[in-house]
């Protein structure tokens, strides 16, 4: 009889115990910042490298500017002429310019990929144009570019294009401006352009 009931007891006393177990187990908050740090890291990261790229993104674009407007400087003074600057150097002298931020190499300067630049001179200025050429797959047609500084007091143009590639999946579709081809856009067309009459330099 002893017997029997030490049995009965043993086999009462286990699954109280282990309601408790599981019972502490779900009432336990320990790990729990750890769990929700993980779901939330992912997306946490995405926003972080998202507002950098574009902060980058938009600081190139003023970097360009700055460039364009240095150039142009230089045109319009006449420290940078037909004569004195052949297209390639000009090239460079503007890759320099940029290349805190932007690096072009040779190959780059000598065959434009992502660096399209277009210097000319025009008889007036409603004659400088003021859209983006685009060809039929979507993209920049340079084909009407070309590297021509006017002399001392003609009107001339200075135009870069750049395109800024984007990695963060995020904030491509927001601020890709340009889908060659009908396809998903992958870059950031800056363009930048400065306009003005040389002086009556010597």
């Amino acid at each position: 009889m002893c017997q029997d009931h030490d049995d009965t007891r043993s086999g009462g006393a286990v699954p109280a115990k282990g309601k408790a177990a599981w019972r502490r187990i779900f009432r336990s908050r320990d790990g729990a910042a750890a769990i929700e740090f993980a779901l939330l890291a992912i997306p946490y990261f995405m926003i972080i490298f998202a507002t950098v790229e574009t902060f980058i993104a938009y600081t190139g674009e003023q970097l360009v500017a700055n460039a364009v407007d240095t150039m142009a400087r230089r045109v319009r003074t006449g420290s940078i002429t037909a004569g004195n600057t052949n297209e390639t150097q000009f090239r460079r002298a503007f890759c320099n310019e940029i290349s805190i931020l932007i690096r072009c190499g040779e190959q780059e300067i000598a065959i434009p990929d992502k660096l399209q630049l277009d210097v000319r001179s025009f008889p007036n200025f409603a004659d400088i144009p003021r859209s983006i050429p685009f060809d039929a797959t979507g993209d920049v047609d340079a084909s009407s570019f070309g590297y021509a500084p006017g002399p001392a007091k003609s009107i001339n143009m200075v135009r870069a294009y750049y395109h800024w590639d984007i990695i963060t999946d995020l904030i491509r579709p927001f601020i890709s401006n340009v889908r060659p081809g009908g396809s998903r856009p992958n870059y950031f067309l800056i363009v930048e352009t400065s306009a003005f009459r040389n002086e009556d330099y010597p």
